[in-house]
């Protein structure tokens, strides 16, 4: 294999190549990984204070070059600007939590007698970091995914190689750049934009600790082939949102936040909403409002700020989108809203009636389209939206408290969000999935946690 071949990275809106970045190759990989694991001791040395400072440091620099972080995700990513300027905002986010986190990494004190023959012995926990850690990262959240990981890890004191996805390598790059500016020990980072087999030994090599991975449903396969290692997985989704007879908010509210849901950055997140529910009451009504508005959605150059569908990430993947619309329709949907695809500009789409068998609601879309329905009871909703291999965020607008509470007890996701669409996240909640979604937690301090293993301590006392 060759080595550190050029990878061309393309602007996704014109095609045209916008740059080129280093390639590893394996060895390459393999070094980081050695560089990292002897690495660990350092970073564990490494205070809270001074980790603290390398976060912050990062948070200065970050807002110093925005403009220059959303320019290249508009390019990288096809993100349309308004949308990228937004992503910057969250990696500040992160990375400023992280740093207020790095120094509250505490434990706890134990009552080790519970019975005679433990009378006095004395127990305590600290938390200590559980060595080098391999992150890969997807295409669609170029900074936010990346930042989810590295900020954790240097809080915790964690050294790590991360893997960006090789169509938006850019913005990991410049933060590695940012990093590259501290006081971090030799060895601590690594980012390697890397072909999968050369990512292998981030899979598979013992002297990683831990393997976080976001993106697609490979994310098991390589969990069976991670060894003992610890793994955390985010796989995403096909989201539903319920709308309830009384939604506890105005239809306009709701379709906005839907709109926002189902089409922010095209579609292109694990928390889309892509199946809606709808009361029958209000579904006219709501069904109106939101053909309407998907219809108005303006298509084109990302760098415009009012563009708000910009191209799909490249065109397999709005040719299977658009695939998947046509066979609904011939299954008996109707689309009430979509137009006909350009390359890898696909018009934000909205269907109903869609089969509970089709690619729409089992699968992940993964681009600008929803399906909604009409439901007659509540328990009806909840059971639709648990008909799916995935569970990571629900939506449900209701003004009723008691069906907040019989949502959250039995709607099978991660996290339930009332009020709003399931797109909602604020970067220190836990987030992440159960069934095909994945497993563990991101969320700042949920990372840490992850990132971290508890060592008891037992002291006796003098005889």
């Amino acid at each position: 294999m060759a080595a550190n071949t050029d990878l061309d990275v393309f602007d996704k809106y014109t095609g045209k190549r916008a740059t080129r970045v280093a390639l590893a190759d394996a060895a390459t990989v393999r070094k980081a990984i050695v560089a990292a694991h002897k690495a660990r001791r350092a970073m564990a040395a490494f205070p809270p204070d001074a980790r603290r400072d390398v976060l912050e440091h990062c948070v200065r620099r970050f807002g110093e070059r925005a403009d220059e972080l959303a320019h290249a995700l508009c390019i990288e990513a096809g993100k349309p600007i308004r949308d990228a300027r937004g992503e910057v905002t969250r990696l500040i986010d992160t990375f400023r939590i992280a740093a207020g986190e790095a120094t509250r990494i505490t434990g706890e004190v134990l009552e080790l007698q519970v019975s005679e023959r433990s009378r006095g012995y004395r127990g305590m926990v600290k938390r200590v970091p559980v060595g080098a850690c391999s992150f890969i990262t997807p295409f669609n959240f170029p900074l936010n995914l990346v930042a989810h990981k590295v900020a954790p890890a240097i809080a915790a004191g964690c050294p790590f190689v991360l893997k960006p996805a090789a169509k938006t390598p850019v913005g990991a790059l410049i933060i590695a750049e940012v990093l590259a500016e501290t006081d971090l020990p030799m060895g601590a980072f690594s980012v390697l934009p890397c072909d999968n087999d050369a990512a292998s030994a981030l899979v598979e090599d013992d002297r990683i600790a831990l393997l976080s991975f976001t993106g697609g449903l490979v994310g098991w396969d390589l969990k069976a082939r991670a060894g003992r290692k610890k793994v955390t997985l985010e796989l995403g989704g096909n989201a539903a949102c319920i709308v309830d007879a009384d939604p506890g908010a105005s239809l306009d509210h709701i379709v906005e936040r839907l709109v926002f849901g189902a089409y922010y950055q095209s579609g292109q997140s694990c928390i889309s909403v892509q199946r809606i529910y709808v009361h029958a009451s209000v579904y006219p009504a709501l069904r109106r409002k939101l053909k309407a508005a998907v219809a108005a959605l303006r298509m084109g150059d990302p760098r415009d700020a009012r563009t708000v569908i910009g191209p799909m990430i490249d065109e397999a993947a709005a040719k299977r989108v658009d695939a998947w619309i046509q066979s609904a329709r011939r299954a008996g949907a109707k689309q009430l809203a979509g137009g006909i695809r350009v390359g890898n500009m696909l018009p934000a789409a909205l269907l109903e009636d869609v089969p509970p068998g089709a690619e729409l609601m089992r699968q992940e879309a993964f681009g600008p389209v929803a399906c909604m329905q009409a439901f007659d009871t509540f328990e009806d909703a909840l059971a639709r939206a648990n008909d799916s291999d995935f569970g990571l965020q629900a939506g449900v607008f209701t003004a009723s408290l008691a069906h907040a509470m019989r949502a959250w007890d039995a709607l099978d996701v991660g996290g339930v969000v009332v009020g709003d669409v399931p797109s909602f996240r604020v970067d220190n909640m836990p987030y992440g999935g159960v069934r095909g979604s994945g497993l563990g937690r991101e969320g700042v301090r949920s990372a840490i946690e992850d990132m971290t293993e508890p060592r008891l301590l037992v002291i006796r006392d003098p005889v």
